[in-house]
């Protein structure tokens, strides 16, 4: 359920579908009985990281671990907070912080994002 959750908010990137679409696909996953294999120790997902990792042709590497509870109440608090600095409001205006908050609370797992540019710069986002 997780991949299809995943393709529901990548349709949503791509602008295929709105976000009321993707929330009622999603409730509608949420709502079908599927079998859990259990083959390892679940972590639950509250203790879960969100990873980023950058590294550049030149060298720089950037890696970052936050804890997801965190992300969720940064997301809640701080765009609120980013909209009202001038400077600021630009960066947070576009992007969808519900459809994130959702996610989060769907407990997407797994690979988000995985970016190689024409330079040879990564770009690596995970949850994990």
């Amino acid at each position: 359920m997780k991949d299809e959750i995943s393709r529901v908010l990548t349709l949503v990137e791509e602008g295929k579908i709105d976000k009321e679409k993707a929330s009622e696909l999603i409730h509608i996953l949420q709502g079908k009985d599927q079998p859990e294999l259990v083959t390892k120790k679940e972590v639950p997902y509250g203790n879960k990281m969100l990873k980023i990792r950058v590294s550049s042709e030149e060298g720089d590497n950037v890696n970052v671990n936050l804890p997801i509870n965190l992300v969720k109440a940064v997301l809640k608090v701080g765009t609120n907070i980013a909209e009202k600095i001038p400077e600021a409001e630009k960066y947070v205006k576009d992007i969808n912080v519900d459809l994130l908050i959702e996610a989060i609370e769907n407990e997407l797992d797994g690979q988000i994002v995985d970016i190689t540019s024409a330079n040879g710069d990564k770009v690596f986002v995970v949850i994990e």
